[in-house]
């Protein structure tokens, strides 16, 4: 049980930030040197996979639409788009009228100096962000259209590939990337005031998604007319069963499950959406990130994102998300390039937001799975309506 414990990522994300904060406080100028010299090793490493990952895993997602009836995919994939944009937006929402009112304050000018890095091993990506997602996109889409099936064959091995060095490259690293971060954060003064507002910003989130997920059936029962009650009575299991695993692939079974017991809908369909929307909507991960991206804005750099960036933050985190890696914190690792580029995040930004997504990933997979559900009601109806 000991050993359960201590293999898990969210045991080891937590040592990493309860030691960096520790730890911190009792460096000097000399030992720092040597925390930021690993610091920016793994996190050389982390940047170097995230176009990688972009490729893999997005072209991957967009070759598998040729999954069934052309119109049936294509509507699945714009509602599962718009739940997790509109999810986004929500929490931005939310996130602008609550944030400034949690006494987050920004004490640039009592931080300590930050010592040069002792040593420094540049890995630049490949790419940039944006070429990879790109180049995902216009490869995906011509695979899908040319039936290039050999082609095919060979990005999904290349996604897991990918998948392999997410699991025993990125992941490892991260708490070692996260608790050097908080070493430094700790060391310059800047976190420890804070910690009461990211567990309250945990709570908030949580709330937010059981109000995405009633909003999510109130929409489905009123287009298939049908008590959504009928199919959410069912998913208890599948939502724990996400809690545990923190990971959609994992709790696939279990909604598939979940999803046919209720029998509203056709097994044919269910069969098709829950593997399908496991891998494409992810409405409660982009929930939280948009919410947790503009906690960490206001404790790291004094300030919101403004509302433009924002909505082009989120628009554009959609489509990440439905290339995201099915490991813990899947989405907020396929879009850290997305949160430099589009918000101006810096390595220290980076960890923070890695951690608290990471602390509650848990309940954002559950969100997703037990969403899946909706949506899965509104593709039957759908299907339906191309049926007559």
């Amino acid at each position: 049980m000991l050993k359960k414990i201590i293999s898990n990522t969210l045991f080891k994300l937590i040592l990493g930030v309860i030691v960096g904060l520790i730890g911190g406080n009792y460096l000097n100028p000399s030992t720092l040197q040597v925390v930021l010299s690993i610091k920016y090793f793994t996190g050389q490493l982390i940047f170097f996979l995230v176009p990688l990952i972009i490729i893999g895993f997005v072209t991957s997602s967009i070759t598998k639409l040729n999954q069934g009836s052309a119109k049936i995919v294509g509507f699945a994939l714009v509602i599962a788009y718009l739940s997790s944009v509109s999810a986004g937006f929500f929490s931005s929402l939310l996130g602008y009228q609550i944030i400034p009112n949690l006494s987050i304050v920004n004490h640039v000018e009592s931080l300590k100096e930050i010592p040069a890095t002792l040593f420094e091993l540049s890995i630049p990506p490949v790419f940039s962000v944006m070429t990879a997602l790109v180049l995902a996109l216009m490869l995906g889409m011509g695979i899908l259209i040319t039936q290039a099936k050999e082609l095919e064959r060979i990005i999904d091995q290349f996604k897991d590939i990918i998948l392999l060095l997410v699991n025993k490259v990125l992941v490892p690293v991260l708490p070692f990337f996260i608790a050097c971060n908080f070493a430094v954060l700790s060391y310059e003064g800047s976190i420890q005031s804070q910690l009461p507002v990211f567990i309250k910003v945990i709570l908030i989130v949580i709330v937010a998604h059981f109000i995405w997920l009633a909003v999510l059936y109130s929409l489905a029962g009123y287009y298939h007319k049908t008590n959504p009650f009928k199919v959410l009575k069912h998913y208890p299991p599948a939502y724990i069963t996400a809690l545990g695993t923190m990971s959609s692939a994992a709790s696939m079974g279990m909604a598939l499950k979940s999803a046919n017991a209720s029998q509203v809908m056709k097994p044919s369909i269910t069969n098709f959406t829950i593997p399908f929307f496991s891998n494409t909507h992810l409405c409660g991960s982009v929930l939280t990130e948009v919410f947790f991206v503009m906690t960490v804005s206001q404790v790291l750099y004094g300030h919101l994102p403004d509302p433009g960036t924002m909505a082009i933050f989120i628009i554009l985190l959609g489509v990440f998300a439905v290339g995201a890696p099915g490991v813990p914190g899947g989405t907020v690792i396929a879009s850290l390039g997305l949160i430099t580029n589009v918000l101006g995040f810096d390595e220290a930004g980076i960890a923070l937001i890695l951690t608290i997504f990471a602390l509650q990933d848990s309940f954002g997979t559950a969100c997703n799975i037990a969403g899946d559900g909706a949506l899965s009601m509104m593709v039957d109806r759908y299907a339906k309506n191309v049926d007559q």
